[in-house]
């Protein structure tokens, strides 16, 4: 069995529910997600194995953010549960980073970068949300990891696309979280900030913390990742990005979207 694959247990023919490992920093199971009577998420099950660089790849409309959020309770799901480091995620919410799609956000809310990167401190910050030196250093060498430190006291509407996504990246790193969810985070930036946001995630990695990250660029995903998740609507397949970024697996997560031509050009797998 590949590392973090699902295993399905088995009771006189009958199946089970999927054994996840105690050590997986992120498990679903059985998850399906609807918007009216069509599913987005069909019955998928992943497990991420820890200390690593997950991507969830597929084409537009294939569920990957809904994935996500039904994970994380943002959207309802009709069925699936969900562990985070073998906990229910009821108790392991404080263990979780996430940054949603840039998008998402409203952007004219009239606060600074400072401000927003003190949001990810929340928790320790109590009801009273009393801001003191310390919190205040720690998001700004949050900011400095990120490349923003400059801008701690510009209004966040002020900023460029690129510039917000790596304020929201230092909001999450404030957290001191062990698992990071990303939904598209090099969607709409710039080359620099790109480059920035994925040095600042494989230093994660390097911290053993987890990264899963919702991905669009093909051509990126050996590069950046070394676990892979390919969904269109149902799981077509996980594994380590040597073995399951191929030809093979794209065609069957893309179908005719994907051109045979372009598949050729990502040096993929031969598995």
């Amino acid at each position: 069995m590949q590392q973090g694959e699902v295993r399905l247990a088995t009771d006189g023919g009958r199946a089970m529910s999927p054994t996840v490992p105690v050590d997986s920093p992120f498990a679903v199971q059985e998850m399906t997600v609807s918007y009216g009577e069509k599913p987005v998420v069909f019955n998928v099950d992943f497990t991420a194995p820890p200390e690593s660089m997950v991507a969830i790849v597929g084409p537009n409309g294939a569920g990957k953010s809904s994935l996500l959020k039904a994970a994380l309770g943002i959207v309802p799901s009709i069925s699936g549960r969900v562990t985070v480091f073998g906990e229910p995620l009821a108790t392991a919410r404080r263990r979780i980073a996430y940054v949603p799609q840039r998008a998402s956000v409203d952007w004219d809310f009239p606060t600074r970068v400072i401000d927003v990167v003190l949001m990810g401190m929340y928790r320790e910050l109590g009801l009273l949300k009393l801001v003191r030196r310390p919190h205040r250093e720690r998001a700004m060498a949050c900011l400095a990891r990120v490349g923003m430190a400059d801008f701690a006291d510009r209004q966040i509407g002020q900023l460029s696309g690129g510039q917000q996504q790596r304020v929201f990246l230092a909001r999450a790193l404030a957290q001191g979280a062990d698992l990071y969810l990303l939904d598209e985070p090099f969607a709409g930036v710039d080359a620099a900030t790109e480059k920035a946001i994925i040095d600042v995630l494989k230093s994660l990695k390097a911290e053993r913390k987890t990264v899963i990250a919702v991905h669009h660029d093909l051509a990126t995903v050996a590069d950046y990742f070394d676990h892979l998740l390919l969904i269109n609507v149902r799981k077509i397949a996980d594994g380590p990005v040597a073995t399951t970024f191929t030809a093979q697996n794209l065609q069957a997560t893309y179908g005719g979207r994907l051109a045979t031509a372009h598949i050729d050009q990502l040096q993929l797998a031969s598995g």
